[in-house]
């Protein structure tokens, strides 16, 4: 097994490389043996769409029988569905198998071992060793399922609230979301056109990563061919969103929140917003006016899951379309509910979608930019380029990797911790000065790379 399929969020991999059927038990017997110390008996199950997910999951759960533990197998869902599962059935330790937004030839493990959400850092570092010392327990357990698409279904439908008939267009690309979608859009007053949904863990049509811009062309044309309100597009397993509007223009997460900040504040019951360090200043101000606690958090679904219980804000996210609702929702990411949460917008306003994204404070910005370098050097090029930015004394926040903040922007180098990449940010007040601090601290990291 190789020990750098441990990341810091999940078990990910290429498929059959590094992650298959052998690889599956083994994490399986681990896992249940790991969670029997910490006296749980019950696992529960749920796989993605790719085309080796059924099999992974039948070795994996195999796995966990042979240590006595029982499981609880969910089939064929979403993340979100899994999620709702664990309160729900009030199981916690669990995996979902799902590679998220990788390619069609990877496939993983998500693992949750308590109701604080998934293992993150240290939690599965410290699970990886526990699997390679190979101290497993034996025992038999039993398996059962459990069908969660009707539990799941009235949970979004009762979570909504619609004045009037929304049109909107739901591009699924050939992802998960495609096993429950029109179950739900059938509860609610819309008029809907779905693209690629077709169930096809090849993921023909485009890659199913809503955050890649060139991934919602299709989308964009079909809301403005049809003039339809508003178009959302879901990633693989359906736990990420991306909100075109109605002229077919993609909407930043960050605005996609601040506009959703000022439509929740009246009825908020906390009045703060959580936002990772990707997010734009955009968001800032209009937290800022609407006099809310500012949350930052490090980058990372199960980082933001957290901090959401931890805080119980209303509502938060992070820039790669992660968004929690915690005001009628159980406090999950789940792509198509902040979809239609943003259907429910429109809705109950007398503006267009477009209209919407208006009357926010605008910058000059980047989209997200990667750099590769190798998962070894990585931190210790973040480390090396704070000694550049403490040399000429500049303002950083060092949450996750470095936000460095002027007067007049920003910039964020940090780790990813999907890929052997750095990814960055920039944002400022001008063109101009756009392009001097992207080059800056483009240029220093590039100085930096080049040391090793």
């Amino acid at each position: 097994m190789n020990s750098k399929i441990f990341r810091e969020y999940d078990i990910r991999g290429n498929y059959p490389t590094d992650i298959n059927e052998d690889v599956a038990y083994k994490i399986g017997k681990s896992f249940g043996s790991y969670i029997k110390k910490m006296n749980k008996n019950k696992a529960l199950i749920g796989y993605d769409n790719r085309l080796s997910s059924p099999s992974l999951a039948s070795n994996l759960i195999n796995g966990i029988l042979d240590t006595g533990v029982d499981v609880v197998n969910l089939g064929l869902v979403t993340t979100p569905m899994y999620y709702y599962g664990r309160v729900l059935l009030d199981i916690w330790s669990g995996i979902m198998i799902t590679a998220s937004h990788n390619p069609a030839t990877d496939n993983g493990f998500k693992m949750s071992f308590t109701n604080i959400g998934n293992a993150v850092g240290s939690e599965i570092y410290d699970f990886r060793d526990f699997t390679f010392k190979g101290e497993f327990i034996d025992g038999k357990g039993t398996l059962s399922t459990y069908d969660i698409k009707d539990d799941y279904v009235n949970l979004v439908k009762n979570s909504l609230k619609f004045d009037k008939k929304v049109k909107v267009v739901v591009d699924l690309g050939n992802g998960t979301g495609s096993i429950i979608i029109k179950d739900v859009l059938n509860k609610l007053p819309l008029e809907y056109e779905l693209l690629f949904e077709e169930s096809d863990g090849t993921f023909p049509h485009h890659h199913p990563d809503p955050a890649v811009a060139s991934n919602l062309v299709d989308l964009q044309k079909k809301v403005v061919e049809l003039n339809y309100d508003l178009g959302f597009a879901i990633d693989a397993d359906g736990d990420r969103v991306r909100v075109v509007d109605n002229k077919g223009n993609i909407i930043d997460t960050d605005i996609y929140m601040a506009i959703m900040y000022r439509y929740l504040y009246p009825n908020l019951k906390t009045k703060a917003a959580l936002y990772d360090v990707k997010c734009s200043k955009s968001l800032i101000d209009e937290v800022e006016r609407l006099g809310l606690k500012q949350i930052m958090n490090r980058t990372g679904n199960s980082y933001q899951y957290r901090k959401v219980a931890e805080t119980n804000v209303d509502f938060g996210g992070e820039y790669s379309g992660h968004l929690f609702f915690n005001d009628r929702y159980p406090g999950i990411d789940d792509g198509i509910y902040a979809g239609l949460r943003m259907c429910e917008v429109v809705s109950n306003q007398d503006k267009t979608m477009y209209e919407l994204t208006k009357g926010f404070n605008t910058y000059y910005k980047t989209d997200e930019l990667k750099i590769q370098v190798t998962d070894e050097n990585k931190f210790q090029i973040i480390e090396e380029l704070k000694k550049y930015l403490d040399l000429k004394q500049y303002k950083y926040n060092a949450l996750d990797g470095v936000r460095v903040t002027f007067d007049d922007g920003w910039g964020l180098i940090r780790c990813s911790n999907t890929g052997p990449n750095l990814t960055l940010r920039f944002e400022a007040n001008k063109e101009s000065r756009l392009e001097e601090i992207k080059n800056e601290l483009m240029e220093e990291v590039n100085r930096i790379i080049g040391m090793f």
